[in-house]
């Protein structure tokens, strides 16, 4: 069964930064890319953050220069560092492969003042 758990969402003034992370449990881990997305109200839920399994990474536009993603194969770890946090980055994050295969519960991340 593939699960994945994310926390470290929270409230957080503009500017302000947060450290996601998700755990997951998912046979393979190593071998596959992993990601962070997110999904704002009204929105659609976009891609923001890719890691492959080799440690090559991407970002989404609106978060390049200000988010790092990061994974730890050991622990089956996936890790999202969110810096100079805007209001626009509001929205509810979640983990999962690249391709998504599944979903977890999701983090809530609010920017505001």
């Amino acid at each position: 069964q593939v699960q994945f758990v994310e926390s470290g969402g929270g409230l957080v003034q503009p500017g302000g930064s947060l450290r996601l992370s998700c755990a997951a449990s998912v046979t393979g881990f190593s071998l596959f890319g992993m990601g962070w997305y997110r999904q704002a109200p009204g929105k659609q839920r976009e891609l923001v953050a890719h890691i492959s399994n080799g440690g090559s990474t991407n970002y989404a536009d609106s978060v390049k220069g200000r988010f790092t993603i990061s994974r730890d194969n050991a622990k089956k770890m996936v890790y999202l560092q969110m810096n100079s946090l805007n209001p626009e980055d509001t929205a509810v994050y979640y983990c999962s492969r690249v391709p998504a295969i599944s979903w977890g519960q999701g983090t809530q991340v609010t920017v505001s003042s």
